[in-house]
Parts: structure tokens; C-alpha cells; sequence
């Protein structure tokens, strides 16, 4: 679904790979803009860290957001809209 309409979504963000946690962070100032607030939680145990971040942006912005983390190596991205 592409839209210009803006749109609010949580986007989770699983980083498995900690060489990438820079890429993560260039690509989301890269959306600034957009975000409404986030909240990342390190789960050393495991070596991974969790990163949500709510949004007020377009679907094709958000989607594209979405895209940029999933190309990165060891990072996992899902978008929940409402």
C-alpha cells in the first residue's frame, strides 16, 4: 500500500550484529523527522539489542525505512501500522 497520507506505525528493530548498530542509527536520522519517539533495550544476555520507534510518516516513507534497516547485515526490521 503506498500513500502520501501520513500514518502512524512501531517499527521493532532487532540488531544481532553489533558492527551494525552504526548503519542502524545513520539510517534512522536519516527519518528523524518522522519520529515520534524510540526506545532501544539492550538484551546482552542474548547479544542482541531491541529498538522500537513510532512514527507519523507516509506508508512509502515508512516502508522505505523499513527496507534501508532489513539491508543492513545482522538487522531484522517489522512496521505495524494503524
Amino acid at each position: 500500500m503506498q500513500s502520501d497520507t501520513s500514518r502512524i506505525a512501531v517499527v521493532g528493530i532487532i540488531v544481532s550484529n553489533a558492527d551494525s548498530a552504526e548503519n542502524v542509527n545513520d539510517v534512522l536520522h536519516g527519518y528523524s523527522r518522522y519520529v515520534l519517539g524510540r526506545m532501544g533495550l539492550p538484551l546482552r544476555e542474548r547479544g542482541i539489542n531491541a529498538i522500537t520507534v513510532v512514527l507519523d510518516a507516509p506508508v512509502n516513507e515508512i516502508n522505505a525505512l523499513t527496507g534501508k534497516l532489513g539491508k543492513i547485515d545482522g538487522v531484522g526490521a517489522k512496521a505495524l501500522f494503524r
